[in-house]
């Protein structure tokens, strides 16, 4: 599980069982130096690298598929790849003009898991707009999560992971560092002035609400 396997044109798999696959079609081909079978669990030269949606001091994510040669050692530009375990990310958007779009790839999941997201982006990052609290409640709509999701986040779409999910995050061309426009103050914000508490409340990740946050 969590495994990448790079296909070069006119080679074939076969396997002894079944299996589950998402396929990616690139037309960009890989370099040589990327062995054909990523395995984020055995790869000694794949370490954990907190940051993004997953910043505690024992975070599991692992990079497989990078364009920055510091973060990991198998580069690739046309697609990205990380196996990140998400607990109570930041929430956030990529912006629609030099962003990126993502998929998450659900491999285990809680019973809580969950994903939290929004087309609402203009509104609830505008500090000027006018939000009726009867409407409030559908800012935020949740997902429950479960094994073999595979989620579509085009850019400018708010998210936030929680509740526990291993996902495969997989960007597509490629992820953009300072592309991740935290949006926790607003949504804090909203809450403040609403007066809203409880059930309520927008949800929001405490810790990267004091101020703006770009990963």
């Amino acid at each position: 599980m969590g495994d990448i396997v790079l296909l070069a044109p006119a080679v074939s798999l076969s396997t002894d069982s079944l299996i589950e696959y998402v396929i990616f079609e690139s037309p960009a081909l890989a370099p040589t130096d990327i062995p054909t079978f990523i395995r984020p669990d055995w790869d000694p030269n794949i370490t954990d690298t907190p940051g993004g949606c997953a910043t505690e001091t024992n975070a599991y994510r692992r990079i497989l598929l990078t364009w920055l040669g510091k973060v990991g050692p198998y580069n690739y530009k046309s697609l990205n790849a990380h196996r990140v375990r998400i607990m109570d990310s930041f929430t956030h958007f990529h912006p629609k003009e030099g962003g990126f779009d993502e998929f998450y790839l659900v491999q285990m999941a809680l019973p809580d898991a969950r994903i939290i997201t929004s087309q609402h982006t203009d509104l609830i990052t505008d500090p000027d707009a006018t939000i009726d609290k009867d409407k409030v409640g559908g800012l935020l709509p949740e997902t429950p999560l479960k094994v073999g999701d595979l989620l579509y986040l085009p850019r400018g779409i708010i998210h936030q992971g929680v509740g526990g999910v291993l996902a495969q995050v997989i960007t597509v061309p490629r992820f953009v560092p300072n592309a991740e426009i935290g949006v926790d103050h607003h949504l804090r914000r909203i809450n403040e002035q609403l007066a809203l508490s409880g059930d309520e409340a927008l949800p929001f990740n405490a810790s990267s609400s004091q101020k703006a946050v770009v990963k």
